[in-house]
């Protein structure tokens, strides 16, 4: 039985120790990348296939006879063909619960930094303005406690669960979304309710087509100006040029964005044009912490050795 890993170095910067994984199966490629004309061949006599971000379509999972296991090394997996899956007899597991803390504490650090003022005051501080201070401190910007604010979470899942434990620990008040699309659940609030009554909304959810633009021009303008929209969930959630003009013209407070539509943006993206004092975008990174990447590696690492015994785990698509 033969292990190919498509796409290390999304997981792996060198940092993380990956012996749990390859000790399951006598024989395992690890590679950090595999371009897209090369994958039918990387895997066409393997066993089990591990892949964050590369797609495995009909015409590559047909090409691989022997393959009886995906696992996506994320939660999302949208880069799976599941029903050429489903009829190949292959079964794809994802990870779950990996990355909840490091998503968690971005959520919250950036809005901290938002509501601190703290880029504005390290600022202030590097050109000399406390120095010259009439008095011990400075009071040029607004600050604002988190206590007693209200954030809307859309996507209430284990990820935006966590998030709305962490904000009831600050204070805040908490509104939790009906699922775009689905049932509506009692003690859920529609969307438009959560855009109007939030000064903060934060994204949970995945990207499917009921949430493709779901903040667009119409929801951004009906949120309070002073609002915080954070993102990180994916990118095409987010109208981004209607974003921009939301932000430039003062529609919304600010944003502070993970994903965007197109990763790594090698194309430009609207957000990324020009600096805007009220965003702040990082490179997906919400996820990322070292302890988060080698739960990942862990939890790929009990869907293989689950599979192995019969009893696979984390299964989207059953063989």
């Amino acid at each position: 039985m033969r292990g190919v890993f498509l796409d290390t170095a999304t997981v792996n910067q060198q940092d993380l120790d990956l012996t749990s994984l390859t000790s399951t199966l006598p024989d395992w490629s690890l590679r950090s990348h595999t371009p897209a004309n090369e994958i039918t061949e990387a895997i066409r006599d393997a066993t089990i296939v591990v892949s964050n971000k590369v797609m495995l379509g009909r015409e590559i999972l047909q090409g691989a006879a022997s393959l009886k296991l995906v696992c996506v090394a994320a939660t999302g997996t949208n880069n799976v063909d599941m029903d050429a899956s489903r009829e190949r007899g292959i079964t794809v597991c994802n990870a779950r619960g990996y990355a909840t803390t490091s998503v968690v504490e971005h959520v919250f650090s950036v809005m901290l930094a938002f509501s601190r003022q703290s880029a504005r005051y390290q600022k202030a501080v590097r050109e000399g303005r406390w120095h010259s201070s009439d008095v011990f401190c400075l009071h040029d910007y607004p600050i604002h406690e988190l206590a007693g604010q209200t954030l809307g979470i859309v996507g209430h899942g284990e990820l935006g669960s966590a998030v709305a434990n962490m904000a009831r620990a600050f204070g805040m008040n908490i509104l939790v979304a009906q699922r775009p699309g689905g049932t509506p659940q009692a003690g859920r609030v529609t969307l438009e309710t959560i855009l109007s009554q939030s000064d903060v909304v934060s994204l949970h959810c995945p990207l499917t087509e009921a949430t493709l633009n779901l903040i667009d021009r119409d929801e951004l303008a009906s949120m309070k100006r002073s609002a915080l929209l954070i993102n990180t969930a994916r990118g095409g959630i987010v109208n981004e040029p209607a974003l921009r003009n939301a932000l430039q013209t003062g529609q919304i407070g600010g944003a502070a964005i993970d994903v965007l539509t197109e990763e790594p943006p090698r194309k430009g993206n609207p957000l990324l044009d020009e600096p805007l004092a009220n965003l702040i975008v990082t490179p997906h990174i919400a996820w990322a912490s070292t302890h988060a990447r080698q739960s990942l590696i862990n939890e790929i690492t009990d869907n293989v050795l689950a599979f192995l015994d019969g009893k696979p785990r984390n299964v989207v698509v059953n063989s």
